[in-house]
C-alpha cells in the first residue's frame, strides 16, 4: 500500500549485528521498495554500520547506549506516515500487512506477533519463553487489554503514536513501554502473527535474562504506578488495612471480655499502620485525578497531532 504520498520509513536499531544487518536491509528493501531504511548504530565494535552503509541504508549514531535511547533518537529526527521497526538480528522477516494496517489507519502500532507462530519451536532459551509468558499475563491483567506478544521488536507506527510517545526507558524495556502506553491511552492496537527465526549460529543476543527480566518488571510497576495509581496504592492499603485488623481484633476482644487493654503496644501498632492505609487511600485517589487529567492533556494532544 505505499504510494508517493506515503512515506514509510524502516528503523533498524543495531549493536554488533554485522552478520545479519546486511540481510535484514536487503528483506526490508524487498518488501518495502520505496521505503527509506535507518540503521541507527548503537557504539558497535564491528563493522555493523560500515556494512549497512554499503547495503544502501542510511545511517546515523546513537551514543548513549541502550536501545530505549536509540528508538527516543528515531522517533525524534525521522518524518515519516508509517514507520516500521525491525531487529537487526534477522529473527523478524518484514510483513507488508503492518504496514498497510497503519497507511489504512485502522491501528496506531501493529504488532508482530511472534509466539503464536514459530517463536517457542525456534527460540531454545528456556528462561525467555518463560520471561514472555509472564509479562504477557501481567501486563494483561494489570492494564486490561489482551496482547499476545508484548515484547516483540517487529512492529509498526503510525505518525500519531511516534510523534506523541514519551520514551522514557533506556534499553530493551522499550517494547513493554510502547505496549502500555498503547494500552493506558486507548491507542488502537493490532496484532499480526509473524513468523520468527533463532539468531544464526555466531550472532549472540545482547539481552540479559536476568538484569533485562528485572528492568522490564521494574518498568511495569513504575508505569502501572503512574497510569493506574488508585489500583496500585489501593492494593497497598489494602494490605496495610488487614493487617491493621488482624492485629486489632484479638486486643479488642480482651477489651469486651475484661474491660481492660492488656496489650497497648499492639494497639498503637495497629493504630499507625491503620492510619498508613488512609494515607496510601489518599495519596491513591489524589494521582488518580492527575492521572486523568494528564489522559485528558494527552488527549488534545494526540488529536492535534493526527495527520
Amino acid at each position: 500500500m505505499e504510494t508517493n504520498q506515503q512515506k514509510i520509513a524502516v528503523l533498524i536499531p543495531c549493536y554488533n549485528e554485522a552478520l545479519t544487518v546486511e540481510k535484514v536491509i536487503e528483506d526490508y528493501r524487498g518488501a518495502f521498495p520505496s521505503a527509506e531504511i535507518y540503521v541507527y548504530d548503537n557504539n558497535s565494535t564491528d563493522n555493523t554500520a560500515e556494512i549497512a552503509r554499503n547495503a544502501g541504508a542510511i545511517v546515523r549514531h546513537e551514543y548513549a547506549q541502550g536501545k530505549g535511547n536509540v528508538i527516543r533518537a528515531m522517533f525524534k529526527d525521522i518524518e515519516a506516515d508509517c514507520y516500521i521497526m525491525a531487529d537487526g538480528d534477522d529473527t523478524n522477516p518484514p510483513v507488508p500487512e503492518m504496514a498497510e494496517i497503519v497507511l489504512r489507519g485502522e491501528a496506531e502500532m501493529v504488532i508482530g506477533d511472534r509466539l503464536s507462530s514459530t517463536y517457542f519451536e525456534e527460540n531454545k532459551r528456556l528462561f525467555h519463553n518463560t520471561g514472555n509468558k509472564m509479562v504477557r499475563a501481567l501486563i494483561n491483567t494489570l492494564f486490561d487489554v489482551h496482547v499476545t506478544d508484548i515484547m516483540t521488536g517487529s512492529r509498526a507506527f503510525s505518525y500519531t503514536f511516534v510523534k506523541t510517545f514519551p520514551v522514557l526507558s533506556k534499553g530493551f524495556e522499550i517494547e513493554t513501554e510502547m505496549t502500555i502506553h498503547a494500552a493506558a491511552n486507548n491507542l488502537r492496537m493490532v496484532e499480526v502473527p509473524t513468523n520468527y527465526r533463532d539468531r544464526p549460529e555466531g550472532s549472540e543476543s545482547k539481552l540479559n535474562t536476568y538484569s533485562d527480566g528485572f528492568k522490564v518488571l521494574k518498568t511495569i510497576a513504575r508505569l502501572f504506578k503512574e497510569y493506574k495509581p488508585m489500583a496500585f496504592f489501593g492494593i497497598f492499603g489494602i494490605v496495610a488495612l488487614l493487617v491493621s485488623v488482624i492485629l486489632a481484633v484479638p486486643v479488642f476482644n480482651e477489651y469486651f471480655q475484661t474491660g481492660l487493654v492488656l496489650r497497648f503496644p499492639t494497639l498503637i501498632v495497629a493504630g499507625f499502620i491503620f492510619i498508613v492505609a488512609l494515607l496510601l487511600f489518599m495519596i491513591g485517589i489524589l494521582l488518580e485525578v492527575i492521572a486523568k487529567k494528564n489522559r485528558q492533556i494527552f488527549e488534545l494532544f494526540y488529536i492535534r497531532t493526527k495527520r
